[in-house]
């Protein structure tokens, strides 16, 4: 009996052994692996600052885009069709003639849907079709405007708005207002390291967002309507500015 509990205590003592072996491999591993980088990680990160600077340009609008629709309904399909593509045909020619390049005019919708007539008897019933055709216009010169609204309203577009006074190539307005803001975020950046002595190093990062405020436009498509057959009102079209804001996040290493 004393025999077997002598073998027992020395192999509880040959199993803690091996098994304290076995943990210190594996904690060397474990650190000669990086795995404990964890702990030291802070003190190799990138020390940053990032800035914001905001910078604006404004522009005087030099295009007008106004949208003009023609919708019919018939009875059949075709009918619909043909009276819709022969009315907004003869728009598109009287536009051209007054000057509008082929290429400023543009179509942006061509809905052909069935219309139904909903009774208490009979239910859902088809009573024909109905097209929905609408053209956009840049106009470029503003003095045009009137005469295009005129000209398609008397020639039966009975849909006419969304009028938009615009600039037609942003791009440079944008450079000027992004260049702004690069140079406002560049010296706010300068201002803060001179007074916390910190050093700045590269940028690492840059981020922009923009805004756009467009010129407020608006046109009663009321009077338009009850023009048909005489003068169109003339539009008090004001261009004013359109202002283009942009925002550049500089991110700079810290040296």
């Amino acid at each position: 009996m004393d025999e077997e509990i002598k073998k027992f205590d020395l192999s509880n003592r040959l199993y803690y052994a091996i098994l304290a072996v076995v943990i210190g491999v594996v904690g060397y591993l474990a650190i000669d692996m990086g795995i404990y980088s964890f702990y030291t990680l802070p003190n190799n990160e990138t020390e940053t600052i990032s800035v914001s600077g905001e910078g604006k340009a404004s522009a005087k609008p030099d295009v007008a885009i106004i949208t003009l629709g023609v919708k019919t309904e018939a009875p059949k399909s075709n009918d619909a069709v043909n009276q819709n593509n022969t009315k907004m045909n003869v728009i598109i020619k009287a536009v051209k003639d007054l000057g509008i390049d082929a290429k400023d005019i543009q179509t942006t919708n061509y809905d052909l849907q069935p219309v139904y007539n909903y009774t208490r008897d009979s239910g859902r019933v088809l009573t024909g079709y109905s097209l929905d055709q609408q053209i956009t216009v840049k106009i470029r010169s503003f003095d045009k405007i009137s005469s295009v609204l005129d000209t398609a309203t008397s020639n039966g577009a009975n849909n006419v708005g969304n009028l938009q006074i615009t600039v037609d190539n942003p791009d440079a307005v944008k450079a000027e207002a992004r260049a702004n803001a690069i140079a406002k975020a560049k010296q706010k950046a300068a201002e803060m390291t001179k007074n916390s002595g910190l050093k700045l190093g590269k940028v690492i990062n840059v981020d922009e967002s923009n805004y756009y405020s467009p010129s407020p436009v608006s046109y009663n498509t009321m009077k338009l309507d009850q023009a048909v057959g005489g003068a169109a009102p003339v539009a008090d079209i004001q261009a004013g500015q359109n202002e283009y804001s942009i925002t550049v996040t500089l991110t700079y290493k810290i040296r």
